[in-house]
């Protein structure tokens, strides 16, 4: 019922950016929050940045300064820019939406994941 499409995943040296946009369709009413997380090999999924409906974001410690989530709410996407990115940002990246569906069924989704790898 809901679909999410993430994009912009890729390889970049040490201090290069990246932007991840992830776009949310389907039988979406509203969209409560939208987020990133990520998994790195061998650790557990860790919150990147999440922004609520009313502009409230939060970052995980590791990428204050460096990523920004904003989103577009007419094309119900979200994006994550990532700059001065470390080898350590490497990971799976993955977007999350929750929200609610026509009907005020609540939902919450999330993408396949993609590749972001930073080469030192």
């Amino acid at each position: 019922q809901v679909q999410l499409l993430e994009s912009g995943g890729g390889l970049v040296q040490a201090g290069g950016s990246l932007r991840l946009s992830c776009a949310a369709s389907g039988s979406i009413f509203s969209i409560n929050s939208m987020g990133w997380y990520r998994q790195a090999p061998g650790k557990q999924r860790e919150l990147v940045a999440t922004l609520t409906s009313g502009g409230s974001t939060n970052y995980a410690d590791s990428v204050k300064g460096r990523f920004t989530i904003s989103r577009d709410n007419a094309k119900n996407t979200v994006y994550l820019q990532m700059n001065s990115l470390k080898p350590e940002d490497t990971a799976v990246y993955y977007c999350n939406v929750e929200g609610s569906l026509s009907g005020s069924t609540r939902f919450t989704s999330r993408a396949q994941g993609t590749q972001v790898t930073v080469s030192s």
